[in-house]
């Protein structure tokens, strides 16, 4: 899935019903007259990036947001119309849309449009925390959406999982994750909660940061989550994600392993052909450049040697198979000699671990990556 002449498709729906206090993403309110800007806009950035996609074969395509299903099965067909009509799909290509829990019966419709994974942001299984993070579903809507789409044929159900919130104990976690080892899920993405600047969690730090688990409390969630995901037979494979065999996600593992990407829709990011840039966070403005025929970019930054193949490697050691040197080098260019000096410091420090010419986060590195990202680079 990461050949030379692969690629992958984002698409920024940014629709929300209420927005969440701890998100940072630009999040537009669910009406419809902005849905059929949006496809619009959408319909004009697609007929202007698709031909770069022409000696490529895209692996995974990714609806993001917000809330992309809030867009509806119609709008997201189409859209999956377009890139069939114009580009090349892989015959495994994974489509996935994020969803929350309280669509059900909205969700089941996508299982016919194509999509075939499903990304539902749960959260927590805590009726207090969800509360707390502001979530509009409870514990019982979560569980009944996830049985209801997997008998409507999503076979492919990854859940988002938070801890290091405010109120949580370890207790109140352990709960949450026994009652995921019911559930018929494939794939785990666990994050802990941050304060980003520009989120109502943000302005509230001061009054929610007593609130929080100490350090030792988290640690002993993150354990947890490690223990209890492995037992149901989610292996750890990335920091922070967690599948089943053969569930791995296929678009995620393109971030982590530098497979270029097209971002469509108002933020969305891409990287293509060593550059990364995003379109502007604003739908008016975004729509207004693609009628008159400008481009809706407004950051582009490539990053010079050997910066670029760094910040690469560091973010490839997320994954935790770990980085082949030699392979990597043949696929970006050759290290530099500090950067291998900084490798051996860091395998003295017990941060990573070195077979062959694999290295790889150690059990402490895993816990301290920030730390070995910022020497890397």
């Amino acid at each position: 899935m990461t050949g030379n002449n692969s690629a992958s498709l984002y698409f920024h729906i940014p629709f929300c019903a209420r927005k969440c206090p701890y998100c940072h993403f630009y999040v537009l309110p669910d009406k419809q007259e902005l849905k059929e800007q949006l496809l619009a806009a959408l319909s004009l950035e697609w007929k202007r990036e698709f031909p770069k996609l022409q000696s490529r074969e895209i692996v995974s395509i990714y609806f993001g947001g917000g809330t992309p299903s809030l867009f509806g099965p119609r709008a997201i067909e189409t859209i999956l119309g377009w890139i069939q009509r114009d580009a090349k799909l892989s015959s495994q290509c994974e489509i996935t849309i994020e969803a929350n829990p309280e669509e059900g019966r909205l969700l089941t419709a996508f299982a016919q449009t194509g999509i075939n994974r499903m990304s539902l942001g749960v959260q927590s299984l805590d009726e207090e925390i969800l509360k707390q993070l502001g979530r509009k579903h409870t514990r019982e809507e979560a569980l009944s959406t996830v049985h209801a789409l997997h008998k409507a044929g999503v076979q492919n159900l990854s859940l988002d999982l938070m801890y290091e919130i405010p109120k949580q104990t370890p207790s109140s976690f352990e709960n949450t994750l026994k009652t995921l080892a019911t559930l018929p899920i494939t794939h785990i993405s666990l994050y802990n909660l941050t304060f980003e600047p520009e989120t109502v969690f943000f302005k509230r730090k001061q009054k929610l940061t007593p609130l929080l688990p100490t350090p030792d409390e988290s640690l002993r969630m993150l354990e947890m989550a490690v223990q209890y995901l492995e037992k149901m037979g989610l292996r750890r494979y990335e920091i922070s994600a967690f599948a089943r065999e053969g569930y791995h996600s296929i678009h995620n593992t393109g971030y982590w392993t530098a497979r270029p990407f097209l971002g469509f829709g108002p933020s969305a990011f891409s990287h293509w052909k060593g550059r990364r840039y995003r379109n502007i966070a604003n739908l008016k403005t975004y729509e207004e450049n693609l009628l008159q025929g400008r481009s809706p970019v407004d950051f582009e930054e490539a990053l010079p040697h050997p910066q670029n193949i760094l910040e690469l490697l560091a973010v490839e050691l997320r994954l935790l198979r770990g980085v082949e040197l030699g392979t990597f080098e043949t696929r970006h260019g050759p290290l530099p000699q500090e950067t291998h000096m900084t490798i051996q410091e860091l395998i003295r420090k017990g941060w990573l671990t070195r077979n062959e010419n694999i290295i790889k986060l150690s059990e402490e590195g895993l816990l301290f990556y920030d730390s070995v990202a910022s020497e890397l680079i």
